[in-house]
């Protein structure tokens, strides 16, 4: 299957720090442990073979055999389960939220970036296994980023009214949304099978974590994908130590604060997430808010809850369930309940965990490995064949919308509409001037500044107008090209920031996940064009 592909910079799509990241500007190396390289990870698997604990193994194998007990498990993923006994097994690790349907198509590139690496790791290190995880993000609240996907320009939505943490939220109302998804999906084979996926998922599931456990089992449970819902009494009784240090220290926002100041102080790269003083929500049913601490009493915002210091490291203690970190904490609580190696995540994410080096350095936990994952433009033959006849390189396709058109009108045009020559002949004019003007009277230096620029605006507006003419002239071409971009860049975004995998598999069915785990190479910093 014909693949290519064009540097992550190229694409125009990826903030600086990310491609400083790709690139290893060594200035950017206090804020991350190892580079995604197959050869740094035996360092990495020995920093976590010292520190992971047995027991924290066995209670991993024992919440994950429940978490699988009502699914249908694959013989790869339950080994890969009992694995994780063995102290010469690791993890690799992405996350993402519980989007319905699985949201944005990107949500796969990120799984099958985890089972890929994990693959690699295993050929180069056989002495070892290594596990793909998908991390849920039962615990986020933030109901309005996950109730919709898109589906061929429309959005498919899900109308509730919802508070609390997503993963417990009640799948009631999805049967009107499966009615409007499947008058949209048609009739063939593959139709049929995304329709009962998603029946089998939302309508015979009582809620969002168990529906989308069951939906990403199915896609990938040939692999051997292990699911985690971090949700947990047991697990989080592990994470308790850490709870309590953020609670009466607040260690993370110190050290997080330290480091953002290091980044603003480096470079114009920005900050992607600020630390709050405690960086803990309180969860309970239909409850996810932030726990403060004012006036020497510790409360949950929006509500009547308060606690003295010892009554709330009483019911930290017997309840540590109901305390959830937020993105600052949610990292490390990752690392501290799995034997993980490498976290694979988008730009914005990598971003965030860049901040949390120091923290983790303080609190003496091994700081991952960090991937950005695949990133993929799917093409059919038909629009790959559209691209070569029209002459519309790689690179051309990633320009913006007015950009991408100017380039090619001036391709096809047997008018050469670039002023650039004549501008450059203009400021040599002037040039002159400006001699002229010091050697007589400087005064006048103003007057020739407002001239010059008077006449490289009327040249800029002559050469828009000129262009403007040449795009109408030639605009059953252009509509042509600009077709062939808006497929492929709906919204004018990343394909797969936007579409949602039922388009694809409507078209390649079972062959979809396979043709991604064949073709997508996790550790080649890439941007990837496939053709299918």
């Amino acid at each position: 299957m014909p693949t290519d592909c064009i540097s992550f910079k190229k694409t125009g799509y990826f903030s600086s720090l990310i491609c400083d990241y790709l690139d290893e500007k060594p200035e950017l190396k206090p804020f991350y442990n190892r580079f995604p390289k197959l050869e740094n990870f035996k360092s990495q698997i020995e920093e976590k073979a010292r520190s992971f604990k047995a027991q924290s193994r066995t209670v991993l194998v024992d919440t994950l055999k429940k978490q699988y007990q009502s699914i249908e498990t694959s013989e790869a993923t339950l080994k890969n389960i009992e694995s994780l006994n063995s102290e010469n097994t690791f993890t690799v690790t992405t996350g993402h939220q519980l989007n319905l349907f699985t949201g944005p198509l990107y949500f796969l590139y990120k799984i099958v970036s985890a089972i890929n690496l994990s693959k690699e790791l295993k050929n180069t290190y056989p002495n070892y296994n290594f596990v793909p995880i998908y991390w849920m993000a039962t615990e986020d609240h933030d109901f309005e980023e996950i109730n919709y996907f898109n589906f061929k320009g429309k959005k498919v939505h899900w109308n509730k009214n919802a508070s609390g943490a997503v993963g417990e939220l009640s799948n009631e109302g999805l049967e009107a949304v499966f009615n409007q998804f499947s008058l949209e999906l048609g009739t063939t084979k593959n139709a049929t099978h995304l329709k009962t996926l998603f029946e089998e998922a939302y309508l015979n599931h009582d809620s969002l974590a168990n529906a989308t456990r069951f939906l990403a089992n199915e896609l990938f449970k040939a692999y051997g994908l292990v699911i985690i819902d971090a949700n947990d009494a047991a697990l989080k009784k592990q994470f308790i130590p850490f709870m309590e240090d953020e609670l009466l220290n607040q260690t993370s926002f110190k050290k997080v604060s330290e480091t953002n100041e290091q980044i603003n102080e480096l470079s114009n790269y920005g900050i992607q997430v600020n630390p709050r003083e405690i960086n803990l929500f309180y969860i309970t049913e239909n409850l996810r808010e932030r726990i403060v601490f004012e006036e020497g009493v510790y409360k949950v915002i929006n509500t009547n809850i308060t606690w003295s210091k010892s009554e709330l490291l009483k019911v930290l203690l017997e309840h540590p369930e109901r305390f959830s970190p937020n993105v600052i904490m949610r990292p490390l609580y990752q690392e501290v309940i799995l034997p993980n190696l490498c976290y694979i995540g988008g730009g914005g994410e990598l971003a965030y965990w860049f901040q949390l080096k120091q923290y983790f350095n303080r609190v003496n936990v091994p700081f991952p490995v960090l991937l950005l994952r695949n990133s993929v433009l799917i093409q059919s033959e038909n629009q790959a064949e559209k691209l070569q006849k029209l002459n519309i390189s790689k690179e051309d396709i990633f320009l913006k919308r007015t950009t991408f058109i100017n380039k090619k009108v001036r391709e096809i045009s047997n008018i050469d509409i670039d002023f650039t020559e004549q501008k450059q002949h203009l400021k040599h004019q002037f040039e002159a001037l400006y001699e002229l003007a010091k050697q007589t009277d400087k005064s006048f230096l103003g007057a020739v500044k407002a001239q010059e620029v008077k006449q490289l605006k009327g040249l800029e507006a002559l050469e828009k107008r000129l262009l403007k003419a040449q795009k109408r002239k030639l605009s059953d071409q252009v509509l042509r090209m600009t077709d062939l971009q808006n497929e492929l860049f709906p919204n004018q975004s990343l394909q797969e920031r936007n579409a949602n995998f039922s388009e694809f598999y409507l078209e390649y069915g079972e062959s979809l996940i396979p043709k991604l785990i064949e073709n997508l190479e996790p550790l080649k910093g890439e941007f990837t064009l496939l053709k299918i």
